[in-house]
């Protein structure tokens, strides 16, 4: 693994597989957020820009619940972790944004940082057993399973989406700006 800049990001592999080529692009985000959301207290993390409610804590804590929710849920079919169980997502669907802000920073990011580790583990014991085109475990609503592939592609995408949205909140924050 080359790090690449001063955040000490990961530069995806210029001439991997398919596999490590996405997981690369994957890890390279991950750093992205973390760099984002690095260094900053309970004001920081709970800062919004213009009529946003979209915070850095909330950013942390959603993308926990992602990393879980389909690496561990739906690829694997496992229950939900211990974060997530008992909470009435029915009366709360955006409970995981709402409640950041009671969150300590260091709560934030370990639960964040916990849920990476564990989809890094799956991630790992699914390429173990099968290539990208295995499909996932819980199938959608409609009966659907993404396959492996799709999984990470969207998980790629998740990211991107929310780095763009953590930028925005860094620099209004700081003045923190990069990539």
């Amino acid at each position: 693994m080359t790090i690449i800049d001063e955040p000490q990001r990961p530069e995806p592999p210029l001439e991997g597989d398919e596999a490590r080529t996405l997981l690369g692009f994957l890890e390279f985000l991950r750093a992205t957020l973390e760099w984002k959301a690095s260094g900053l207290g309970p004001d920081g993390l709970n800062a919004t820009v213009g009529a946003s409610a979209i915070t850095l804590g909330g950013l942390l804590k959603h993308l926990a619940l992602v990393e879980d929710y389909w690496f561990a849920v739906r690829l694997h079919g496992h229950d939900p972790h211990a974060d997530w169980r008992g909470i009435d997502w029915t009366a709360t669907p955006d409970w995981e944004w709402e409640s950041a802000a009671a969150d300590s920073p260091d709560e934030l990011l370990a639960r964040w940082q916990g849920a990476v580790a564990r989809s890094r583990v799956l991630v790992a014991d699914a390429l173990a057993g099968g290539d990208l085109g295995q499909l996932a475990a819980q199938a959608s609503g409609t009966g659907e399973r993404p396959s492996l592939r799709w999984i990470l592609v969207h998980m790629i995408e998740e990211y991107a989406r929310h780095n763009g949205h953590a930028d925005l909140v860094r620099e209004s924050i700081d003045g923190l700006t990069g990539e």
